[in-house]
C-alpha cells in the first residue's frame, strides 16, 4: 500500500466519534446492597438503576431477568468490528461474563455477590453488525458456598449459536464473609 494510500484512510470523511455516558457505578453498587439479586436485576433491566458503565460502553442491556438466567441484548455497532468487518471477540466475552455472573446474582440474597475465577469460551460463527439483534444468555448450572458453575450462549438475530461459554465464579460475601471475619 503506497503513502497516499494510506493517507485516504485517515481522510476525514471515514473518522467516527462515539460519546458514552454512564453513571458512576459505587453510588450504585451502594444502593443496590440491600437488594436481593433478582430485585437488583429487575431494577437494572427495568431502568430504576442504571446499568454498569461497561454495559454503557459496549451498547448491552438486560432484556430477561428470571432466577437462574439472564438475557442480554445487543445491536451490534461499527465501533465494536475488527479491521476484517467482524465483531472483536471480547465483545461476546464481555456479554457473556456478564450474563452468567448476572444469572448467579438471581439466586442471591442481599450482600453477596460472585466473581470470575475463569471464562472459557468456544466461537462457533462470526457475527457482525449484519448478525441482527445478539443475545446472550446466561444459566446457572450449580450454585455452591464458595464457587458456581454457569453456561452461556450468543446467539445472532436468526437465532443461531454463534459463541459457547462455560464460567466458574467465586462467591463473596454474605455467609462467606460473616465465617472470614471470624477467623
Amino acid at each position: 500500500m503506497t503513502a497516499a494510500e494510506t493517507a485516504d484512510l485517515h481522510a476525514p470523511d471515514l473518522k467516527r466519534v462515539r460519546v458514552v455516558e454512564w453513571q458512576a457505578p459505587g453510588p450504585v453498587a451502594k444502593a443496590a446492597l440491600p437488594m436481593s439479586g433478582i430485585a437488583a436485576m429487575r431494577a437494572i433491566r427495568n431502568g430504576h438503576l442504571p446499568p454498569p458503565p461497561m454495559a454503557k460502553l459496549i451498547g448491552f442491556s438486560m432484556a430477561v431477568v428470571e432466577e437462574g438466567r439472564i438475557v442480554m441484548e445487543l445491536e451490534a455497532h461499527e465501533s465494536l468490528e475488527n479491521t476484517i468487518g467482524l465483531l472483536h471477540g471480547a465483545t461476546a466475552a464481555a456479554l457473556l461474563d456478564t450474563a452468567m455472573g448476572c444469572a448467579i446474582s438471581t439466586l442471591l440474597p442481599a450482600g453477596q455477590t460472585s466473581v470470575t475465577l475463569d471464562l472459557k469460551l468456544t466461537y462457533l460463527r462470526p457475527l457482525s453488525v449484519r448478525s441482527g439483534t445478539i443475545a446472550a444468555e446466561g444459566k446457572v448450572i450449580k450454585l455452591g458456598r464458595q464457587t458456581s458453575y454457569t453456561e452461556g450462549f450468543v446467539r445472532d438475530g436468526k437465532g443461531n449459536l454463534a459463541v459457547h461459554a462455560t464460567a466458574t465464579f467465586s462467591m463473596l460475601g454474605g455467609e462467606l464473609q460473616t465465617l472470614n471475619k471470624t477467623k
